[in-house]
Formats: structure tokens, C-alpha cells, sequence
């Protein structure tokens, strides 16, 4: 069975995506059979992987609105393990059609629970919102990371977000956990991203993860080819991350597996 981890923070812009495709890619080439769901209408995570969201026929919307085999949206990305349940900008108004179904904040978990054997992982990339799809995938998931950039105003709404998983906890999903909080935009040059980890680090202290994600250009780039920074650039440093940030993330749930072909050394 997946652990499934969704990426989530209400604010916009700290990372969320990236973060869910290279992850996941990373994991992939690390020998781990992993999902992407992509449940943001904006669909970045489809379209940074390839795919062509006008072309898309299949997408999570109809696995939540109109109960499809969830099996039968999924697409294959380029890495063999690597899989996406895409998105759509239809998902804007399956909040709407939600409201008058029964356990409407549960319909995503037993959408995944389908899909749950044929993998290692699976991540879901939330939109930047506290709505209810963002609420079902806090109710389908085992954790949750929280990207966090190294910004002026990096803590700014993580209250509400931390009150948001706490009421999930509470009234929906007991066994929700904090997988970590992942600092994301990362340049060593500006004092201002040192004050940010110091200050995350201060709060959070050991739910923090050691791997930080470098400022890079070639994590900007490779969505605009439809590809994950590994295959875009693999040395760079951006891929470097997201390769050691997996090899934590195995660490941390006590995973490895013989045989892995990829070099992880820090940056």
C-alpha cells in the first residue's frame, strides 16, 4: 500500500508543484512506483510533466464528479515508475458539485484507496487554497510536507494552515502527521534566506527537513519542456535537491532498497 503525502500550503508561489514533480521523479529513479495526483486546476503538475491539459480526456474531476475508474485517467510520464492522475481547469467547479454529495470531504480517499496498491507513494499536489479538495486530500493523506520559501513573509498563513490540519485531525483524519517542512528558494547570498531557515528552523526545530531546495534556474526551466529537473538537467543543482530530499524522506519512514543506480551527494 502507498503512503500517500500531499503538499500543501495556502500561500502561492513557495514551491508546491515543483516540489510534488521532482520529488516524485527523484523517487521514481530511486526504483519507487510513485503517483502524482494532481489536484490543482491550474493543472501545472500534468503540463510540467508533459501532458497537454487541452488533450487531457480523463482527469481527477471526473474520478471525484462523475465516479470513473480512477485507473483509467492515469498517465505515464517519461520515467519508468512515474505516474500522474491529472487535472483540469473543470476541477474549479468540483467544489460546487461536491457540496450536495454524502462524506463529500472523503470522496477523494476512497478514490486513491483504488489506486493505493499499484504504488510506493503518492503525492498530491493541493492548490493554494484551504478549500475542500484541498480538504480531501488532507482526509486521503497519511502526511503532509509543507513547503516553505525562503522569503520575506515565508511564515505568513502558516498558522491557518497548521489550525487547518489540526481540525482534520480532529474531525476527519486522526492519523494525519507532519511529514516535514520543506525550505524551498534558497539563495546562500541573501542574509534574508538565512533569517528565513533560522526563524523556521527556531519554530519547527526538528520537523524541519535537513535537505534545503537551492534557488536554481533549471528547476524554473524544466516545467517549460515538460520535464522534471532529473531529466532536464541531472546535474544541476536543483536535481541534486530533490534526489537528496528523497534519499531523507526513505530515510525518515526507514525505506531503502539494493541496487540504486543514482549518486546523491550534497550540494
Amino acid at each position: 500500500m502507498a503512503k500517500i503525502i500531499a503538499l500543501a500550503n495556502q500561500k502561492g508561489g513557495v514551491g508546491k508543484t515543483t516540489s510534488a514533480i521532482n520529488l516524485a521523479s527523484s523517487l521514481a529513479v530511486l526504483e519507487y512506483k510513485v503517483l502524482i495526483v494532481d489536484a490543482d486546476p491550474q493543472a501545472n503538475s500534468t503540463s510540467g510533466i508533459g501532458f497537454d491539459v487541452r488533450n487531457i480526456e480523463k482527469s481527477i474531476y471526473e474520478c471525484i464528479v462523475d465516479g470513473i475508474e480512477p485507473k483509467e485517467a492515469i498517465l505515464h510520464s517519461e520515467i519508468e515508475g512515474f505516474d500522474i492522475l491529472p487535472s483540469h481547469i473543470d476541477l474549479v467547479g468540483a467544489e460546487i458539485e461536491m457540496l450536495n454529495l454524502s462524506n463529500r470531504e472523503q470522496i477523494l480517499k476512497k478514490v486513491l484507496e483504488q489506486l493505493s496498491p499499484d504504488y510506493d507513494f503518492i503525492l498530491i499536489d493541493c492548490s493554494p487554497s484551504l478549500g475542500l479538495i484541498t480538504v480531501n486530500a488532507l482526509t486521503a493523506a497519511d502526511s503532509i510536507i509543507i513547503p516553505v520559501q525562503c522569503e520575506y513573509f515565508a511564515l505568513e498563513g502558516l498558522g491557518k494552515l497548521l489550525n487547518t490540519i489540526k481540525i482534520i485531525q480532529n474531525r476527519l483524519n486522526p492519523e494525519l502527521e507532519i511529514e516535514g517542512f520543506l525550505l524551498t528558494m534558497y539563495d546562500s547570498r541573501l542574509r534574508l534566506s538565512n533569517q528565513v531557515v533560522s526563524e523556521v528552523k527556531k519554530h519547527f526545530q526538528d520537523m524541519v527537513f535537513e535537505t534545503i531546495i537551492q534557488r536554481n534556474t533549471k528547476l524554473g526551466e524544466a516545467p517549460s519542456y515538460g520535464k522534471p529537473a532529473i531529466l532536464y538537467d541531472a546535474d544541476s543543482a536543483g536535481a541534486i535537491n530533490y534526489l537528496n530530499m528523497a534519499r531523507e524522506l526513505l530515510k525518515n519512514n526507514n525505506l531503502t532498497k539494493s541496487g540504486v543506480k543514482a549518486k546523491l551527494t550534497s550540494d
